[in-house]
């Protein structure tokens, strides 16, 4: 039956034009964005999950920004740590000189002097973006729990889409050549059992005994050193030692001194200050030297000269060269070397640390690039057009939307043979 009310043959051609026409404008937005999904309704769960991991990829960029930061601030202090090394292997040169007896020791004196304000002029000068890492003015805790700062170094999504910032703590090295605060030796902080030694061998000899820790709480009942620094100790508590500390003893004429390091236990302490005192020159032909009590030296005179004085102190310095000023290679040669020796392993520590620390830095900011890219390109693999197969899909589909036309064109000819009835 003919009708020309009704031209199923131009409704179907219609419908599949509008089809065709439809998909031809999916195709072209493909062509111009570059994206199979590049809005909600295209694919909602793939768009959803692209717009995650492109936020994810912009934190990852500040994260970078910041752990190259983080690596400039460092890196200052380790080159600082490294020149104050330099300098004070200079000094140790100097003072090495001076143990000689026909050289002008005041002339040493004045060279020490010089490098001594070099070195302060390293540390104060040694900050990144107003932050300085070697001089003792920052007073933040980072992550470590010590004294430092932190940096900004990775962002964590968990199974369940919460997000946490992770941070890598950098811990500051004291440099500073501030003066150190005196501890009066005693409950916790080491004595000496005598003021004199008798000579021969005699009952007076000396025990130098009675070495606690500051630890974690505020007191001082750790049985190791910690650094001033790390969370919970009170470096104003005078009754025990932490990392840094200098422990001195003098015997006649020789005085051997001793910095507390990290990790120290009262034997390491009491070894520490015979080799101290065996550097310095005390000989052990005169004197005899005993450790077999845990935690104690015990030392013999074994000369006929009688009441030589002991000397026991310790003091607190604020930083690693502190006391560095007051070495006297004029009138103490000898205790100026065991100091110097101290200090440049101080140094030394801290340019390590510094070190360590930056090398970490760089591991993370190679891995943050890293992620980044491999994360751009799963949202690309999710997102991104196939170009080539777009374009073939446009040519089919201009070809069909060509025979659409055509065959709307014929299907609406149709009712015109009807005329010819009324012909």
């Amino acid at each position: 039956m003919s009708s020309i009310l009704t031209n199923n043959s131009a409704m179907v051609a219609l419908q599949t034009l509008k089809s065709i026409n439809n998909d031809l404008s999916d195709t072209q937005s493909v062509i111009s964005t570059g994206k199979e999904v590049s809005s909600a309704k295209d694919n909602a769960a793939v768009w959803s999950i692209s717009k995650t991991m492109e936020s994810d990829v912009k934190g990852f960029k500040a994260i970078s920004d910041s752990l190259s930061l983080g690596e400039s601030t460092v890196a200052v202090a380790r080159n600082a740590s490294e020149t104050v090394t330099d300098l004070l292997t200079d000094i140790k040169g100097k003072i090495v000189a001076a143990q000689e007896e026909n050289v002008d020791r005041s002339k040493l004196q004045d060279d020490i002097s010089a490098l001594t304000e070099q070195i302060k002029s390293v540390v104060g000068a040694a900050q990144f973006n107003g932050q300085n890492l070697v001089d003792g003015s920052n007073t933040g805790t980072n992550t470590n729990g010590n004294t430092g700062i932190d940096v900004l170094s990775s962002l964590d999504r968990d199974s369940s889409g919460a997000v946490s910032a992770s941070s890598i703590g950098v811990d500051t090295q004291n440099l500073s050549t501030s003066a150190g605060l005196d501890i009066t030796a005693g409950t916790g902080t080491g004595s000496a059992s005598v003021t004199t030694l008798a000579e021969n061998g005699g009952a007076d000899e000396v025990d130098i005994t009675g070495f606690t820790f500051l630890d974690t709480s505020g007191a001082a009942a750790g049985a190791s050193a910690l650094k001033a620094s790390t969370a919970g100790v009170d470096d104003t508590v005078v009754n025990g030692l932490v990392v840094g500390d200098e422990v001195s003893l003098k015997i006649g004429d020789v005085e051997g001194v001793y910095r507390v390091s990290e990790g120290d236990t009262d034997a390491s302490i009491a070894s520490g200050l015979k080799d101290a005192l065996q550097s310095s020159g005390l000989s052990t032909d005169d004197f005899s030297f005993d450790l077999t009590t845990a935690g104690t030296l015990t030392i013999e005179n074994l000369t006929s000269e009688a009441n030589i004085d002991i000397e026991y102190g310790v003091s607190r310095g604020s930083g690693a060269l502190a006391g560095i000023e007051s070495i006297d290679v004029v009138n103490d040669p000898s205790g100026a070397l065991s100091e110097i020796e101290n200090m440049l392993n101080g140094a030394i520590d801290a340019a390590a640390a510094f070190g360590s620390v930056e090398g970490r830095l760089e591991t993370q900011a190679n891995f943050i690039s890293s992620l980044s890219d491999s994360l751009t390109s799963g949202i690309g693999s999710m997102v991104d057009a196939d170009m080539e197969e777009t374009s073939a899909r446009l040519q089919a589909l201009q070809v069909q939307q060509q025979l659409g036309v055509q065959s709307l064109s014929i299907a609406n000819q149709s009712p015109q043979s009807i005329l010819s009835l009324f012909g």
